[in-house]
């Protein structure tokens, strides 16, 4: 008698929650997006227990070095869920990981991907792959492997995350950071695209607070709540590469405005001994940020160590030079004004935030109060 096949009833594993044909068909589904991300560099193909990646085009550096990063979304994902909408949040995944990489000026060359769920929808799943391949192919970034683990009794059916890691490389000398801040640098902020990954539970908070669901109509945005605070993040990683490609040395330190906000973020690549004030008056945040505060009776000022308010990326620059990288990032098609100017000695009276993350760098905070004119708008 024929032994039953792995993915009949009979499976023990499958009986346990488990359902390998189901994961199968999500590769088969996801092949031709992830193919795209490869060039001649990536070999195999996909589904192998390891990507391979040929270095040989390192050979090239004088003195590579490698940067990786590693992060996930955040609870981004359970309104993807509410709504059933999972095209966005690879991209979405794509901006945490890729995007700190540009951050030392590192160029990205790979990126693995995992994803946990309760039960693989192998339609679902491929639609995340599909989202973070498209981010990986804007970002020069091949896509050389992955995992998708079912975890029932852990997860519910309709649960999952998703996390990833990616690594670039950048020349010794190359590299950005705070010892190349100098006083009187200018600091130059970059439109995001809204609320990118962060400070979602408190988002999330506002709305279970306010008594909406996620497929209620927000007049303030001309479309369903899940579908405004699902706006994918901004990719800056191409962009930023050109930027320092075109202008030389004049870049001297990038922050990447995630969790911890403005502040925070932009004290890692200062100087120890340095501070700047970030002028809020320079822009304004964008209805997204607003709307939220109202709902839930914030004062903007309360959620800038949550939110970004309209800034995903700082740029120190040489001040000589800033006009000039304002205007190559607006070839990106990236508004990008002055905020701040990094100054040292003592520090004047007021909050300021140092040490985020464990790094003794400079002290930053936010003055003045918010423009209500465009966002991105210099003053």
């Amino acid at each position: 008698m024929a032994s039953p096949s792995r993915d009949t009833p009979e499976n023990p594993y499958a009986r346990a929650g488990v359902d390998t044909a189901a994961g199968d068909l999500a590769v088969e589904l996801m092949k031709s997006a992830v193919r795209q991300t490869h060039g001649p560099e990536v070999l195999g193909g996909v589904g192998g227990f390891a990507g391979l990646f040929d270095a040989s085009a390192l050979r090239g550096y004088t003195k590579p070095l490698l940067a990786t990063s590693t992060d996930g979304v955040g609870t981004k994902v359970a309104i993807a869920q509410a709504i059933d909408k999972h095209d966005t949040i690879g991209r979405d995944l794509v901006g945490m990981v890729v995007d700190d990489i540009v951050v030392v000026g590192a160029a990205p060359l790979f990126m693995t991907d995992y994803i946990a769920c309760g039960k693989v929808f192998p339609e679902r799943i491929a639609d995340i792959v599909r989202g973070i391949a498209e981010g990986c192919a804007e970002t020069g970034t091949a896509l050389v492997g992955g995992e998708t683990a079912e975890h029932p009794g852990l997860l519910g059916v309709n649960d999952y995350d998703v996390a990833g890691a990616a690594t670039g490389v950048v020349e010794a000398d190359k590299v950005l950071g705070a010892e190349r801040v100098r006083t009187g640098d200018a600091v130059l902020a970059i439109s995001s695209s809204g609320l990118h990954a962060n400070g979602y539970s408190l988002v999330r908070h506002i709305v279970a607070g306010a008594g909406i669901q996620y497929g209620d109509n927000a007049a303030d945005f001309g479309m369903t709540w899940g579908e405004a605070l699902l706006e994918p993040t901004r990719l800056y990683t191409s962009p930023l590469l050109r930027l320092l490609d075109e202008t030389g040395d004049a870049v001297h330190s990038l922050s990447h405005v995630t969790g911890g906000g403005i502040a925070a973020n932009l004290a890692r690549v200062l100087p120890r001994g340095s501070w700047v004030d970030v002028d809020r008056s320079t822009w304004s945040p964008s209805p997204v940020f607003r709307v939220l505060a109202d709902l839930g009776g914030l004062d903007l000022a309360a959620t800038e160590a949550t939110w970004n308010l309209g800034i995903g990326f700082l740029a120190v620059v040489d001040a000589d030079r800033a006009d000039a990288a304002i205007a190559q990032l607006a070839t990106s098609g990236l508004d990008a004004w002055q905020v701040g100017v990094v100054r040292d000695g003592a520090l004047p009276d007021g909050d300021f935030e140092q040490g985020a993350k464990g790094v003794d760098g400079g002290a930053v905070r936010l003055v003045g109060t918010y423009s209500d004119g465009a966002a991105g708008a210099t003053r």
